[in-house]
């Protein structure tokens, strides 16, 4: 009896395996800052592997790295699988906020994340190669650079998103590197007004990219995120914003970004 139940055990875990998510590394060659970058790549299993996936670009924080997301958030892998699309998600630096430095050419994160790393994944996988198959989101420092570079490369995003984002950096001058990617705010007020989320409303128009953004209600970055919303409220920008209960931490991050996989998978689902 004990020796069937192992092998009853044994398929089913056999049989779960085929239909669970791939979870790998790769290194992608980055040609703009000439070297090796490490990405997650979370490739769910499809029933029809000739079926093009969509793809969700997923941006870690300041500090953080390529497989911080799959470690503080492994329901990922059960999120690509029930929701069908690729998650994939890339080294951003130490405090790159995912900009192309203007003072720094070390620092080309726009230009990789937006161009070379998609090259790359459609290159690679069988993909919708259009931007009604990708979105961008991201936590804290990431969740500046989904809306930033959504809202900046629109030919290449339908959908962006922020979770606790920094989507206006002029509050926080001496904070998370970011005057050793732009100068200091003092020398640099305009640079550092470009290169805010807060900066790049002039790009939206009403439906130009779905949007979708929170933040805990404990959060240092809160009120920024209502002065974004107010703003796209004052443009009349649809867009989603959601304040719920929580502070700047993985347990927020973690729960958040299972509501915004539904809402990128009604997007990839609406854009067919």
């Amino acid at each position: 009896m004990k020796r069937f139940i192992l092998s009853a055990l044994f398929v089913v875990c056999t049989i779960l395996s085929l239909f669970s998510a791939t979870v790998d590394t790769v290194k992608v060659f980055s040609p703009s800052m000439k070297k090796e970058i490490k990405t997650v790549v979370i490739k769910p299993n499809s029933t029809n592997e000739s079926t093009q996936l969509p793809v969700l670009y997923l941006l870690h924080g300041y500090s953080g790295r390529y497989d911080g997301w799959i470690k503080e958030a492994p329901h990922l892998a059960d999120l690509a699988d029930s929701y069908d699309m690729m998650i994939v998600c890339p080294d951003g630096g130490y405090g790159s906020w995912y900009w192309d430095s203007p003072v720094d050419p070390a620092f080309r994160y726009e230009t990789f994340v937006a161009r070379e790393l998609i090259s790359y994944v459609d290159s690679n996988y069988n993909t919708i190669p259009s931007r009604e198959g990708r979105a961008i989101t991201g936590l804290s420092m990431g969740g500046h650079g989904g809306l930033y570079l959504g809202f900046r490369n629109q030919d290449i995003f339908g959908a962006c998103g922020s979770i606790c984002g920094g989507v206006d950096i002029l509050p926080f001058p001496e904070n998370w590197d970011m005057a050793q990617r732009l100068g200091k705010l003092s020398d640099n007020p305009a640079r550092w007004e470009e290169y805010s989320v807060m900066g790049q409303l002039h790009l939206l128009r009403a439906g130009s990219i779905r949007i979708i953004f929170d933040c805990g209600t404990e959060d240092f970055f809160l009120e920024v995120n209502q002065r974004l919303h107010n703003e796209l409220l004052y443009r009349n920008i649809p867009h989603d914003f959601i304040l719920r209960p929580g502070g700047h931490n993985p347990r927020y991050w973690g729960n958040a970004v299972k509501y915004q996989i539904l809402y990128f998978h009604d997007f990839f689902a609406s854009a067919k």
